[in-house]
């Protein structure tokens, strides 16, 4: 029992970092563009972005993310992405020709902006989304043990992976975009269904003593989370895509 002290300890550091970046941004993540709105602009060039990011942020007053575009199985940059909260689309544009004297046009650029309220719009909804989903994973879990007590401890072992999760991804500065909300849910999916896995070796097989099994259920765990981290990791060294790299990373801190 002295080993619950283990993640009740994690929870409380947990909570306190989650607790630190509200204070300090007034949510409990880092937000892209795509959850809190602004503009995105993709640009096909070999150029050398740097420099281009410190230009920006002084000629606007405000943070920009950029980041790399590579070509697939190889080192070679095909472009970047430039990232803005509160920038007009046109003064973006502008004053990254000025910076990399090249000209912009349909051939070598794109541009993708959206609205601050659609974003929040759509954060309030990814929410809601993980509410309801830990309400309809409680009911199937009760309904499966019918027993109060291994139930709350599956739904707080959901909890408490997601809430070291946030911690995490804070103390790294990650910014999240839809996809990793979408990640978020799935490790809480993947949470709820090892822990249902591993509590019914424990309490609905009755060969062995209750510490043989626990025993044997924490190592079919181990298994489980190694070959998913393993599988996650090779796929996120392989990809370029961002959006995959983000979700990847996300469940594997999981």
């Amino acid at each position: 029992k002295l080993f619950i002290l283990v993640p009740v300890f994690m929870l409380l550091i947990s909570v306190f970092i989650i607790y630190s970046t509200y204070n300090e941004i007034g949510d409990i993540v880092y937000k892209d563009i795509s959850l809190k709105g602004g503009v995105s602009l993709t640009i096909i060039s070999d150029k050398d972005k740097i420099g281009l990011e410190q230009y920006l942020s002084e000629k606007f007053n405000e943070d920009f993310s950029i980041r790399r575009l590579g070509e697939f199985g190889s080192d070679n940059q095909i472009g970047f992405v430039v990232e803005a909260s509160d920038v007009k689309s046109e003064d973006l544009i502008k004053a990254v020709e000025e910076r990399l004297q090249i000209e912009l046009n349909n051939d070598n650029f794109s541009i993708e902006e959206t609205g601050s309220t659609l974003g929040e719009s759509f954060y309030r909804q990814m929410l809601k989304a993980i509410l309801f989903a830990f309400l309809f994973m409680a009911i199937v879990v009760f309904i499966t043990f019918r027993n109060v007590i291994p139930s709350l401890t599956v739904m707080m072992s959901g909890i408490f992976d997601l809430a070291a999760t946030i911690a995490v991804i804070d103390l790294i500065g990650l910014k999240i975009s839809t996809a990793g909300v979408a990640a978020l849910l799935l490790i809480l999916g993947y949470s709820i269904d090892t822990d249902i896995v591993l509590t019914t070796r424990t309490l609905k097989r009755k060969e062995g003593e209750i510490n043989a099994r626990i025993i044997n259920a924490f190592k079919t765990g181990l298994t489980m989370a190694a070959t998913t981290f393993i599988a996650l990791l090779i796929g996120y060294l392989i990809t370029n895509s961002h959006v995959v790299k983000e979700m990847f990373l996300i469940i594997m801190i999981g």
